[in-house]
């Protein structure tokens, strides 16, 4: 799965690598984003087509779900498509998380260690997610996640879609909505490019934010 997530880059570089105008909102660099907080990504407007980098909710409910439904924050590559809840939003409205590398957690000795994952290089990442208008008309958005590959199924068996950079844009094409051409143009970033080291457990409280989350402890320690 992919419940949290860091994003540290400077929101101009974010901008940028897309060509895309500075968010008129706040942006200040977390360590630690939890589901159920507002997090930017980069989108298409509903009225215009437009491609804009702003703040979404992470937490998914369509506004014609009904008040029981759950919200999640990930969704399947296995189930997104097909999923009532969440195929129309994989049709029609695909988004972009940027970040520089999420969070895991795997067992030891009856503890949960937390890992952080990011590139080799250290460059952004893309996360691919669906976004949909919520009942009080705010976007909420999913991470998409897939079996783990590479190093990283040494810690969980789940890892969120990362995409490689000849990727975004059909990701984010409005009119591409042929699953199986998808398939043949939209791939995710080679596990050779992902790394990974146990980082302190002071990021299992999302009040928790500052570079040293993610700085490599041994093992089990805090």
């Amino acid at each position: 799965m992919c419940g949290r997530f860091v994003h540290f880059s400077e929101i101009s570089s974010v901008a940028g690598r897309l060509g895309l105008s500075e968010p008129h909102s706040s942006w200040k660099p977390c360590y630690n984003v939890a589901p159920g907080t507002w997090i930017h990504v980069v989108r298409r407007h509903d009225d215009d087509s437009s491609l804009v980098l702003d703040k979404v909710w992470w937490g998914y409910k369509p506004q014609w779900a009904k008040e029981d439904a759950p919200e999640p924050i990930n969704a399947t590559v296995e189930k997104v498509a097909i999923s009532n809840f969440f195929k129309g939003a994989f049709a029609h409205h695909r988004c972009l998380v940027p970040a520089d590398g999420w969070f895991e957690w795997v067992v030891v000795d009856g503890q949960k260690q937390p890992h952080y994952f990011c590139r080799e290089d250290r460059e952004l990442i893309w996360l691919a997610a669906i976004w949909a208008e919520r009942v009080d008309g705010v976007p909420g958005c999913a991470i998409l996640t897939e079996p783990a590959r590479g190093v990283a199924k040494q810690i969980h068996a789940r890892m969120p879609l990362v995409l490689d950079d000849e990727s975004l844009e059909p990701w984010l094409d409005p009119d591409m909505t042929d699953r199986e051409i998808m398939r043949q143009v939209i791939h995710h970033l080679s596990a050779e490019y992902i790394t990974h080291w146990p980082v302190s457990s002071r990021v299992n409280k999302p009040i928790e934010n500052d570079p040293k989350l993610i700085e490599p402890v041994t093992s089990g320690s805090h």
